[in-house]
């Protein structure tokens, strides 16, 4: 058995996380789920969402996967359950995971649009606190690494959270790769965001930042089908990564530590040796905003992360073998689940085994300061969870009052990871987007 430390996984958080923890005077407005129409939304403030079939295919065959939105009873309950969840890894031979959010989005972002922020900063320490709380302990000791979201709006109360969230015990900060399309100050501020680095740096916090965690993925035409988005995809986190590479924060937080999860390896050697020739050939003109080279810097303050990626793993050498980490990304369409075992096998073919050590699990419990589950606690002949027979502990509420705005399109449309209303305003009755008649 190959023991895997995935730093990429995904809860599809349980429709009670907030509704259990918020004030009480937070309650109607804070994130909680209604059936509708034959339909489970996830309803806040004026908002209502609906959770992407693609966000929970782990268990269903692929001829069945879809786009369409799913209900709690359409997915096996290691998607949103902690313990059926610890059933499902250790069938799989994965002895640690740090899991990202899906209704905060996977930078943690939802709650900055909110129009309440003493209700969204309440909702950041909620979604917190079930993390720390109830995940976590959801499962054997080492299983569940602990990360948290901040809020972003303002970095001083952001800070604030983290350190709070440290002391009971987070290991890691899920953090957006690109804050402009959100409308936050860019990573080229030389101050806004120094709060949120400088508590990750001082607890030696690594920032995990998941491809399109900023709200935007590259967008290759309009026409062309789903798959050449997701296919596309990996190019968001190169773009994130050179963003940051050049925008001082690692010569100001030399002891950052920076994940670029579910962007993918094979692309870093080429676009590390093109930064350094631009940077050399431009910096004239152009300015040198680094002391260290951009090759430098990756070596020095970032890691990658990478799943079925055997021909990018051919290139440890040039990436570094100790730069380099595995992922499941349970329960999303990329997830090797229920053939993990089989698939890195696959992956690790022909690796020399010292690579093998490091990049399956050895080099992510020394980044996260984290030490795996015992492999004896490992059940790779026994059967992951189904959905049979099983009844969630939490109950949803039936919604009657329709939820929008009389000036906005309320049509449902994917957006990133969830389905939401459009949002466009209005013209004479009609959606600019061509949503309404």
């Amino acid at each position: 058995m190959i023991p895997i430390f995935s730093v990429d996984d995904h809860v599809v958080e349980p429709a009670d996380v907030w509704t259990s923890r918020v004030p009480a005077k937070f309650r109607d407005r804070a994130p909680h789920v209604v059936e509708d129409g034959g339909r489970e939304y996830w309803q806040y403030e004026d908002t209502r969402i609906l959770t992407m079939g693609l966000n929970a295919v782990a268990g269903k065959p692929r001829e069945s996967w879809s786009m369409e939105p799913t209900r709690f009873a359409d997915m096996i309950p290691g998607c949103y359950d902690p313990a059926e969840r610890a059933r499902d890894l250790l069938t799989q031979g994965v002895l640690a995971s740090v899991s990202f959010p899906t209704l905060p989005r996977f930078g943690g972002l939802l709650f900055n649009g909110f129009a309440d922020k003493e209700l969204a900063h309440a909702c950041v320490m909620a979604w917190n606190d079930f993390i720390l709380d109830e995940w976590c302990p959801g499962g054997p000791d080492g299983l569940f690494v602990p990360m948290v979201i901040t809020s972003v709006w303002d970095p001083e109360l952001g800070a604030t959270e983290i350190r709070r969230c440290i002391d009971k015990g987070a290991k890691a900060l899920c953090f957006t790769e690109n804050p402009i399309p959100e409308g936050l100050p860019s990573f080229h501020d030389p101050e806004h965001w120094n709060p949120i680095w400088r508590v990750c740096e001082e607890a030696g916090l690594p920032v995990c930042m998941h491809i399109g965690s900023s709200g935007w993925v590259p967008m290759i035409d309009p026409a062309a089908p789903f798959s050449a988005t997701i296919a596309g995809a990996t190019a968001g986190g190169m773009l994130a990564c050179v963003n940051l590479l050049l925008s001082g924060v690692c010569e100001r937080f030399p002891e950052i530590k920076v994940v670029w999860s579910e962007a993918g390896i094979g692309w870093i050697p080429s676009t590390l040796e093109r930064c350094d020739r631009q940077i050399e050939r431009h910096q004239h003109w152009a300015g040198k905003p680094e002391a260290l080279t951009p090759s430098e810097l990756f070596r020095r303050n970032m890691w990658s992360c990478m799943v079925e990626e055997p021909q990018g793993l051919q290139l440890w050498e040039w990436i570094g073998e100790d730069k380099i980490l595995a992922e499941t990304d349970y329960p999303h369409a990329d997830t090797p689940f229920p053939h993990t075992q089989k698939a890195y096998a696959e992956v690790f073919a022909g690796i020399p085994e010292r690579v093998v050590e490091k990049v399956s699990h050895g080099n992510a419990e020394r980044l996260f300061d984290w030490t795996m589950a015992d492999a004896s606690l490992a059940r790779p002949d026994e059967s992951w969870s189904a959905p049979t027979d099983y009844q969630p502990r939490f109950t949803i509420e039936h919604g009657e009052a329709p939820v929008g705005r009389a000036d906005r399109c309320n049509a449902m449309v994917q957006k990133g990871a969830l389905i939401e209303a459009c949002g466009a305003a209005l013209e004479g009755g009609r959606c600019p987007e061509g949503h309404h008649g």
